[in-house]
């Protein structure tokens, strides 16, 4: 049911991108414009054709969950050691098939993947006030990393 995405699925994708800004426009309006997925059809294509940014979905029958991910490594920086990072860059399931583990097996199979690339570690963003997402990740074993402040001027 996990697989990487094709260009067949960027309708189903561009239908939980929806998903996702709306949750992300409900935590901060003053950030997201709402009613806008965060890539479009172009966009998702060269994404999909990259090998360093893959995108798994969860395949029922039409696309129910993603994981979008990125390979980020860091080699011969004068400050850092080499690395090898899976970045999370989005996980969203449709809404009406929430509380399934869907986003469980898509984040397990993400792990899974990135212990089969060679990386070290996963990295992800959770924006403060989705805590439904913050509960679930930590749930899943994360921890936090580094914490990014703001001050609205």
């Amino acid at each position: 049911m996990i697989r990487r995405a094709n260009k067949k699925d960027i309708k189903g994708l561009i239908d939980l991108l929806y998903q996702a800004d709306a949750v992300h426009h409900g935590i901060r309006p003053d950030l997201f414009k709402g009613n806008t997925p965060k890539y479009d059809e172009r966009q998702l294509e060269a994404i999909i054709d990259d090998e360093n940014t893959p995108i798994f979905i969860y395949d029922d029958g039409r696309v129910v969950g993603h994981a979008f991910c990125q390979i980020v490594e860091i080699k011969n920086h004068r400050l850092m050691q080499d690395i090898k990072t899976l970045y999370i860059d989005d996980i969203c399931v449709d809404e009406r098939v929430r509380g399934k583990h869907i986003g469980k097996a898509l984040y397990e199979h993400v792990r899974d993947y990135a212990l089969s690339i060679g990386c070290y570690n996963l990295t992800l963003n959770v924006w403060e006030g989705n805590d439904s997402a913050l509960c679930f990740y930590k749930s899943m074993g994360m921890k936090v990393q580094k914490t990014g402040m703001e001050m609205i001027l």
